[in-house]
């Protein structure tokens, strides 16, 4: 299988003229979070940013708001009104719907939650909206009954599981899923329309058209809670920028393993964090010609 390499990144990532500005270098919606959840939505957001992004919005429910605007100094926060379980409301959709309209991608899951008001706004997004997406985590556990779902998508729409919530997708375990990754990726990506991130030791890639890529950047030291949402922040940023999709998917992971790499190499697989990621995700993108 084709592997993902520098020339992957270097595809996806847009040069930026000298006279930019954050007008020309894309607007990113992150509908994420839910109280006890602040830190996915938080790392989300950094990863984000720290890929070129122009403009950031996190959208999160207002009992985190003020934890995560003290941790993501460079986004703008639009509060939500939460329902009694701390989770996004339902009456916050057709607001989400016009202010995806303003922005060039969307995030939506890392630490969402699942509930009937989350359920709806999946849908109601995948239904409806016409901006690029990354579904990411609970976002994709809140359509694991009826993924059909996604055959009624009204745009580009990458979707990034972990091995037990592509199971959840497919009706199927975990171990059926690791038995066959670049078989389950191709099938599920062809079958639904959708890019497939199936994540993992040897991360695959694929298009709704047949392609697909296998990663080999990574390490251990990533498998721990929060690498996900690093992963689905940084995919949703280049997807921002307005390139193609699956490229946007296949540089995110090259990128999320290299930066995964050079903290290892540093701190070592045993203490690094998602957060180690995130600060070595300027060195990952100098490492492939980018500045």
């Amino acid at each position: 299988m084709e592997r993902t390499d520098k020339n992957t990144v270097k595809r996806a990532v847009p040069k930026r003229p000298d006279d930019a500005h954050k007008g020309v270098a894309g607007t990113l919606l992150c509908i994420c979070g839910s109280y006890s959840m602040a830190g996915a939505a938080i790392l989300a957001g950094k990863a984000a940013l720290r890929c070129g992004i122009g403009l950031e919005k996190l959208a999160v429910p207002n009992s985190i708001y003020p934890i995560a605007a003290q941790c993501v100094l460079e986004s703008v926060f639009l509060p939500l009104e939460e329902n009694s379980d701390g989770r996004i409301s339902r009456s916050n959709i057709p607001f989400l719907l016009s202010e995806a309209k303003k922005a060039t991608a969307v995030l939506i899951g890392c630490g969402l939650s699942v509930c009937g008001d989350t359920r709806e706004l999946v849908q109601s997004f995948i239904e409806s909206c016409e901006t690029p997406m990354v579904l990411d985590a609970d976002a994709l556990n809140c359509i694991a009954g009826d993924p059909e779902i996604l055959k009624r998508r009204k745009a580009d729409i990458i979707i990034t599981p972990h091995p037990g919530e592509m199971a959840r997708l497919c009706g199927s375990t975990a171990k059926e899923v690791n038995h066959d990754r670049a078989k389950t990726a191709q099938s599920f990506a062809e079958n639904y329309g959708v890019i497939t991130v199936l994540k993992g030791a040897g991360t695959i890639i694929a298009s709704p058209k047949g392609r697909a890529l296998l990663n080999a950047t990574g390490n251990s030291g990533m498998a721990t809670g929060g690498s996900g949402d690093v992963l689905a922040g940084m995919a949703a940023a280049l997807l921002a920028q307005g390139k193609d999709a699956f490229d946007c998917a296949a540089a995110a992971v090259y990128l999320h393993g290299t930066a995964g790499d050079l903290a290892a190499e540093r701190l070592g697989r045993l203490s690094m964090l998602p957060s180690d990621i995130i600060s070595y995700i300027p060195n990952a993108l100098l490492g492939c010609g980018l500045k």
